[in-house]
């Protein structure tokens, strides 16, 4: 048996908190969204991917209009989005109790390793 942080919804995990932190820099938000998005996501990972992509460009614009360091961050965080889609179709289905528990794994790891990179800025 592989590892969890080898599996899709660890991937969607850590996709999903890099669009919510995304979306913070460039809103200027020190608090994530609420936690009904994230299960709208586990609830249909394929579709909210498609609505959080589509608002990804304007948010990476805004952030980098404000400038400084949320410019900076944004600039890595629109980078680590590209690097966290994978190449394949993603499921539509509903996600089982044990993939959401992979998924929140991977949410928690990458809104940690963006909270240890850039502290304040990171809701």
């Amino acid at each position: 048996m592989g590892r969890v942080e080898d599996g899709r919804p660890y991937g969607w995990g850590r996709l999903h908190a890099a669009f919510q932190v995304l979306e913070g820099l460039a809103e200027g938000r020190t608090t994530l969204g609420a936690s009904s998005e994230v299960k709208e996501t586990t609830d249909t990972p394929r579709n909210n991917f498609k609505r959080l992509l589509a608002r990804a460009g304007i948010h990476l614009l805004h952030a980098r209009e404000r400038g400084g360091a949320h410019a900076e961050a944004a600039a890595v965080v629109f980078g680590d989005i590209a690097g966290l889609v994978a190449p394949e179709r993603m499921s539509g289905s509903n996600l089982t109790p044990r993939e959401i528990g992979e998924f929140r794994q991977g949410y928690a790891h990458q809104i940690g390793h963006y909270r240890e990179k850039w502290g304040a800025l990171v809701p």
